[in-house]
């Protein structure tokens, strides 16, 4: 599989990723630090993507339905060279199917993520997998 974006950008204005029929505006200037993603968050957000994608089509293998899934990630960002050295996650399932193995979901994930299996060869991540019953 092949992909493809295509991003522009201002001169002292900000940027967007412009992906299919979807456009992703995001910050490169002091004026929208506070209001728009970062390049980081953007890299974060992708890896929280490839994870909720994954959560969706192993509910259809794994045969478990759920009313929704949420994701905290966080990441430690070292200086010298600037990378990211460690990413943490928190995946909540609602969800009442006693089919629902959260191991067993979680090893797919881990084993079948694209962006978490190309984030994995540069980083350390280390994640948890919980379900709340629905009300």
């Amino acid at each position: 599989m092949n992909y493809q974006i295509k991003a522009s950008s201002i001169s002292n204005e900000d940027a967007v990723i412009h992906i299919k029929e979807s456009n992703i505006d995001f910050g490169t200037t002091l004026k929208t630090a506070e209001t728009l993603p970062n390049p980081a968050e953007l890299f974060l957000g992708s890896f929280a993507a490839c994870m909720l994608k994954n959560v969706e089509r192993f509910s259809a293998m794994m045969k478990f339905s759920y009313s929704k899934a949420t994701l905290k990630v966080n990441a430690t960002r070292l200086e010298h060279p600037p990378r990211m050295d460690h990413i943490i996650y928190h995946l909540t399932i609602y969800s009442n199917d006693k089919k629902l193995n959260t191991e067993l979901l979680k090893k797919n994930i881990e084993k079948f993520g694209t962006i978490y299996n190309t984030v994995k060869l540069s980083c350390t991540i280390s994640g948890t997998i919980n379900t709340i019953e629905n009300v």
